[in-house]
């Protein structure tokens, strides 16, 4: 293949959308793990009563609304918020930029009830831990599964540094997408789930974001019929939904 040559300013660009993409991704997941495994009590918002539960549940409502709005009829905004110009090519960047923030802003601004259910201790607790890396593990094995250069976005600023389309990759139909069509989501709702401390916040971000992770998906698999067309039918018909298939 003919090498491109790339400007170096989009080189310059490219390697800033990296540092900050990647640099908000992991504080965000970091946030998150942190947050969870904590029965979300450390947030910085300072409300209380039920303004905080409005405040709360506001923070959990802009994750699943504005993450489906941004890959359906909001993709077009990606261009336009790229902080480095070259929207189209840097938009796989700019949309993991923007899912982190969201993250950050639930698990940061959240305002804490005090209220505290449970907190793991002995057997049982190391039982929930052991639990909890495992439903993060099985997430990470669904993102490869996925492609990480998409889901990390870093598809977009790997494309502007190579001087070449985004590669968007094809049907993710093998590793645990062999078992399920949604693997990811999946993932997400069990991180969820499994974690150690349970409290109300806990409670109510983990209903309303697993209630997300089921209905979710169907937006995502109307864009992959529109774009795989029978390939994707046919995989529909093989392999389950959410459930995984514990056997071939």
């Amino acid at each position: 293949m003919t090498a491109v040559a790339v400007p170096p300013r989009s080189v310059s660009r490219a390697v800033a959308m990296a540092l900050l993409c990647h640099g908000v991704f992991g504080v965000a997941v970091g946030s998150m793990a942190v947050s969870l495994a904590t029965g979300m009590r450390h947030g910085l918002g300072p409300l209380s009563g039920a303004s905080a539960w409005l405040a709360n549940a506001l923070l959990v409502a802009q994750f699943p609304l504005v993450h489906s709005w941004l890959l359906g009829r909001g993709r077009g905004w990606l261009a336009k918020l790229s902080p480095f110009g070259h929207g189209a090519t840097l938009a796989p960047s700019t949309f993991a930029i923007s899912a982190s923030l969201q993250l950050l802003a639930a698990f940061w601004l959240w305002s804490p009830s005090g209220v505290v259910w449970h907190e793991p201790s002995g057997a049982l607790g190391a039982a929930q831990w052991c639990l909890f890396g495992a439903a993060w593990l099985f997430l990470h094995k669904a993102l490869f599964d996925a492609g990480l250069m998409l889901q990390t976005g870093a598809a977009g600023w790997w494309a502007l540094l190579r001087g070449r389309k985004v590669d968007y990759g094809d049907l993710p139909t093998r590793g645990l997408f062999a078992r399920c069509r949604q693997p990811i989501y999946l993932g997400f709702a069990l991180v969820l789930w499994t974690a150690p401390t349970w409290t109300p916040d806990w409670l109510l971000l983990t209903v309303a974001w697993s209630a997300y992770c089921v209905v979710g998906p169907r937006y995502k698999e109307a864009r992959w019929h529109r774009r795989f067309g029978e390939r994707f039918l046919a995989y529909r018909r093989s392999v389950p939904y959410l459930l995984p298939r514990l056997f071939p």
